[in-house]
């Protein structure tokens, strides 16, 4: 999906931490299970939130360093950042959109533009 980016070692500084607007950090692995089962709900939240909330995926293997700046333990990971700091984390797939989308609403402070 066009809206879903991709952020990497030598981009995430300019893509995430001096974003405008709030970032929401996929933090996965290939081989992980349940980060395929969160890629397709993230892929429908990042065209849900377009132009409000930035939604983008990394891998923590191939940015193993950055994963760990931010203390991520256990992925699927969300990672929430604003002004150039992490503000929040979902940790685990829910299991569908919707705890997801109220996560994200609660925690950058916007809605959806379906609602």
């Amino acid at each position: 999906m066009k809206n879903l980016q991709h952020f990497d070692g030598p981009t995430f500084e300019a893509d995430v931490l001096h974003a405008t607007e709030p970032v929401v950090v996929d933090f996965y692995a290939d081989w992980c299970h349940p980060c395929h089962m969160m890629g397709p709900v993230v892929e429908q939240l990042a065209g849900e939130f377009a132009g409000k909330v930035k939604i983008g995926k990394l891998d923590v293997d191939a940015n193993e360093e950055i994963a760990i700046r931010y203390g991520v333990m256990g992925i699927p990971t969300l990672g929430l950042f604003r002004d150039g700091k992490m503000v929040d984390r979902l940790v685990g797939y829910p299991g569908a959109a919707a705890p997801i989308r109220t996560w994200i609403e609660k925690s950058a402070n916007v809605t959806t533009a379906t609602k």
